[in-house]
C-alpha cells in the first residue's frame, strides 16, 4: 500500500460565488422548486481521488470521503487502510437528480475506474482499495447492473467491481475532506505516482460506455 498523508466540497460555496459574480441571470436559474438531492456512493481506491474527480461533476452539490462496507462502528482512517475492518474507502455524493442523472453517475464513474482490479486500485492494493458501488435502493441497483453489463459487452471481459446495497457510511476525518484543495502539492504527487490517469488513459482511451 502506498503511504498517504489522506469532503462537505467546495461546490456548494463555487456555485453561490458564481451567482454573487454573474448577476441575476444565473441567479434566475436555482434547482428547479420540489427537486430532493439524493444520495450515490461509490468506491474507486484513494477516496482523495474520486472526491476530487466527481467534484468537477455538474449537477453534484456535495461529496464526502468516509468508509462504508464492513463491520466495525466509527472506524478511524488508520484502522481501514490497515485492513481487516471489512470497510471500503469511498465517496458519498449528495446529487440534484433534476441535474444529473444516477445512469449518468455511474457512467462517470466507469470512467474513473480500473473496472477490472478488483483486489485494488491503481498503486493501492487491499480489500480497503477495492472498487464498488454501493447502491442505495432496488432502483439504484437495477441501474448499476444493467451499467455493469454494457462495461462487460464493451470490453469483452468480467468486471470486478462489486455492486452492493450501501450500508451505514462513516465519514472520515476532517483533514481528509477536500485534499485536494487543502495540500495540492502532495495531492498531485500522489496521484502522479500512484499511475491513476495514465491507467484510466490505457482503458479509457476514446471510448465511450454509454
Amino acid at each position: 500500500m502506498t503511504t498517504r498523508t489522506h469532503t462537505l466540497s467546495g461546490s456548494l460555496l463555487a456555485v453561490v460565488m458564481a451567482v454573487l459574480i454573474a448577476g441575476p441571470s444565473l441567479a434566475a436559474a436555482p434547482v428547479p422548486s420540489g427537486s430532493t438531492p439524493a444520495l450515490a456512493t461509490f468506491a474507486a481506491g484513494c477516496f482523495w481521488c474520486v472526491e476530487a474527480d466527481f467534484d468537477k461533476l455538474p449537477g453534484v452539490l456535495k461529496t464526502t470521503s468516509g468508509f462504508t462496507g464492513g463491520t466495525r462502528k466509527n472506524p478511524s482512517y488508520e484502522q481501514v487502510s490497515a485492513g481487516g475492518t471489512g470497510h471500503a474507502e469511498a465517496v458519498q455524493i449528495q446529487y440534484d437528480p433534476a441535474r444529473v442523472t444516477y445512469e449518468q453517475l455511474l457512467d462517470f464513474f466507469w470512467h474513473h475506474v480500473d473496472p477490472f482490479s478488483g483486489d485494488g486500485q491503481f498503486c493501492d492494493r487491499g480489500d480497503q482499495y477495492r472498487p464498488a458501488i454501493f447502491s442505495q435502493d432496488a432502483e439504484q441497483q437495477r441501474a448499476a447492473e444493467a451499467s455493469k453489463l454494457k462495461i462487460e459487452a464493451l470490453f469483452k471481459r468480467k468486471v470486478a467491481v462489486q455492486i452492493v446495497p450501501a450500508t451505514t457510511f462513516y465519514a472520515a476525518e476532517e483533514y481528509h475532506q477536500d485534499y485536494y484543495k487543502k495540500d495540492p502539492t502532495q495531492y498531485r504527487a500522489y496521484r502522479t505516482g500512484c499511475g491513476r490517469d495514465r491507467r484510466l488513459a490505457q482503458l479509457w482511451g476514446g471510448i465511450q460506455p454509454r
